[in-house]
Parts: C-alpha cells; sequence; structure tokens
C-alpha cells in the first residue's frame, strides 16, 4: 500500500466516500505524494512517453503550424506564445529553434508555461533556456494568461485533468464514487441521484458510465476568450474521441497498464478527452494526428532527416514516424482541435 493510499483511506474513512474527480487531483497533485509533484514521470526512466520525446519532428510542424498561423493573423506583436502542461520542455523548445527562421516570430512571443509541479519546472527551464535566451514565465492556471493574441498549444494535458464519472443505474444517475472495501480503496455509488450535465440528456442505458471533465472545460473557456477578444489559435492535442463514453479512467504504471486504485500516488491517471465539450459553441477544426501531420509534410521532413542516418539511428527514426502517424499507433488514436479567432484563415494541417 502506497503512503497517499493509507491517507486517503483514513481520510475516507474520516469524512466519507470521494468523487473521482478529487481521487486523481491527489493522486496527481498532492503536495507531498502526488505522482506530478515528486518526479518526472516521462521517457524511458519514467511511466510514458509523449510525442515530443518521440522524435523532433513532431514539434517542428507544431511551431511552423503556430507561425503559420501568426503570419496570416497579421503577425500581432508581442503575442502570447504559450502551452499547457509542457513536460520537460521538450516540445516548446522545437517550437522555438523551428521558428527561429521566421522573421519577428520569437522577437514577438511571451512565452507562458502553464505547470503546477516545480519538479516539472525545472527541468522545463533546463530544457528551453539552453536554446535561446527569450525570457520564461510559468503560471498555475489558464485564467492567469495575459490578455492579448494567444497561439496555445496543449499536448496530453486535457487527459490528465480530474473527471467526475456518473453511472446511469435503476432509472437514474448516480455519481461514482471512491470509499472503503475490507481495507481497500474501492468504487462505488452515491446513494442519491445526481444530473450531471446536458450530456446525461442524451443517452441513458443502464449501467452506462458518462465523464465530465469540469476543469477541462473551465480552461477552455479562458483559451476562448482570449481569442474571441484579442485573435489567435489554439491547438489541443490528446487522446479520445469527438463524443467520449464510457468509463475511460486507467492508470500506467512502469510503462505497463495499473488497477487506478492500485497504487495512488505512484501511477499516472488519466481519462479520453471529449473533444465535443471542449469545442463547446465554437466551429473548430478536427482531424486525427495522422492526418493532421501528414497535411503538415512530416513524411517529406522524415525522407530529409533521414539522409544523414544509418543503422540502428536509422531504424529508430522510421519507427518514431511510424509511431506517431501510423493508425495502429498514435496515428488515429490522437485526435487534433484546432480553434481559431473568427474571420481568419484556416490553420495549416487542415484540409
Amino acid at each position: 500500500m502506497t503512503p497517499l493510499a493509507r491517507l486517503l483511506i483514513e481520510r475516507i474513512r474520516e469524512t466519507g466516500p470521494i468523487s473521482v474527480a478529487d481521487y486523481m487531483a491527489e493522486c496527481l497533485l498532492h503536495p507531498v505524494h502526488g505522482y506530478y509533484t515528486t518526479r518526472d514521470p516521462f521517457g524511458a526512466g519514467g511511466d510514458f512517453t509523449t510525442a515530443p520525446e518521440i522524435s523532433q519532428m513532431f514539434g517542428e510542424l507544431i511551431g511552423l503550424t503556430l507561425a503559420q498561423a501568426w503570419l496570416d493573423r497579421g503577425s500581432p506583436s508581442p503575442f502570447t506564445l504559450a502551452e499547457l502542461g509542457p513536460g520537460r520542455g521538450t516540445l516548446m523548445a522545437d517550437i522555438l529553434r523551428a521558428t527561429k527562421g521566421v522573421p519577428g516570430f520569437n522577437q514577438a512571443a511571451q512565452v507562458v508555461l502553464v505547470e503546477a509541479s516545480p519538479v516539472l519546472r525545472r527541468k522545463q527551464h533546463d530544457t528551453i533556456s539552453r536554446g535561446h535566451d527569450l525570457g520564461l514565465r510559468w503560471i498555475e492556471a489558464a485564467g492567469d494568461l495575459p490578455e492579448q493574441p494567444l497561439f496555445l498549444i496543449a499536448n496530453e494535458f486535457f487527459d490528465a485533468l480530474p473527471i467526475h464519472q456518473y453511472q446511469f443505474v435503476k432509472g437514474g444517475w448516480h455519481e461514482r464514487l471512491i470509499g472503503v472495501q475490507d481495507g481497500a480503496l474501492a468504487f462505488g455509488l452515491a446513494e442519491g441521484e445526481t444530473l450531471p450535465g446536458t450530456l446525461a440528456m442524451q443517452q441513458r442505458e443502464d449501467g452506462m458510465v458518462i465523464e465530465e471533465n469540469r476543469i477541462g472545460r473551465f480552461v477552455m473557456r479562458q483559451v476562448h476568450h482570449r481569442l474571441h477578444h484579442h485573435g489567435g489559435l489554439a491547438l489541443v492535442i490528446d487522446y479520445g474521441d469527438w463524443r467520449s463514453r464510457g468509463d475511460t479512467l486507467q492508470a500506467l504504471r512502469r510503462h505497463a497498464f495499473d488497477d487506478p486504485l492500485a497504487h495512488p500516488g505512484e501511477a499516472d491517471l488519466t481519462a479520453h478527452v471529449d473533444f465535443e465539450a471542449l469545442a463547446e459553441r465554437e466551429t473548430p477544426f478536427y482531424s486525427t494526428q495522422g492526418a493532421f501531420l501528414t497535411q503538415l509534410g512530416i513524411d517529406a521532413r522524415a525522407e530529409r532527416l533521414a539522409r544523414n542516418l544509418t543503422g540502428a539511428a536509422l531504424e529508430s527514426h522510421w519507427a518514431a514516424h511510424r509511431r506517431l502517424t501510423h493508425p495502429e499507433e498514435m496515428g488515429s488514436l490522437f485526435k487534433v482541435l484546432a480553434v481559431s479567432s473568427a474571420g481568419a484563415p484556416p490553420p495549416p494541417g487542415f484540409i
């Protein structure tokens, strides 16, 4: 039993069951035992590898997409170049390196990183500061983003935000809770009926589970506000669907799936992203990651990089290309949502 599991069991015994959202928040961000606050979870030494860590091509193409969108919107200066959940800082470092040749872009950019983890903030500073001398600013919430043109990337950010779960049982919706059974954490249902929101009205089948990412929707409202009033572009890349349904809560520990209740504080917890909920009333652009990167020219970029590689390095390079784009890997599982300021040209990567 992990130290956090003991604390949660004690809390539940004293105050009652907790929501899935409360559980996720404690597991990921507890100040002493939280998964993100105590370690670097990325790469071979962590529990998972994100697209920017797989290949530099990912960050390069994202950077050039944001730069082209900036040019298409009149090259506003200054503007916020923001990333939600920047991990080790690899993606932002690649973005800034790829856009050095775009006249005025890096000079006008004010780099803002939305990150709560002290461990990862230090990693981001070391990674990004090696490649350029732009000032970096960290904030803890999207509500603190500057009120000015915004060009934003969120890669594998929304999947880690706490979710509420509801189950339709015997004619009513009940929130899914976490309590204690036989001395261990266990799932259960709230006794009273709960109306989770408008999503619950669309379909009702006995036993079905729906999820609500309230924090995610709040974050996107902050982004929508800035795009509406100041212009810009936001790219959200994550795994999920346009309308996600069912119990998608999962844990990843040591690069393998784990029981979400087995190792609180020592495993990454995520849930599929409902892109429809993030888009809200906007008319967004939406695609799979594979199709998006292909439209941006990843095949040609891969061919060019391959010219200078041989042996194992060449094999690794093409394996990374496949992992990012192939339908059986990240190509179809991961989706791309682009939300733009009104009246602007379609962002690169979307037909």
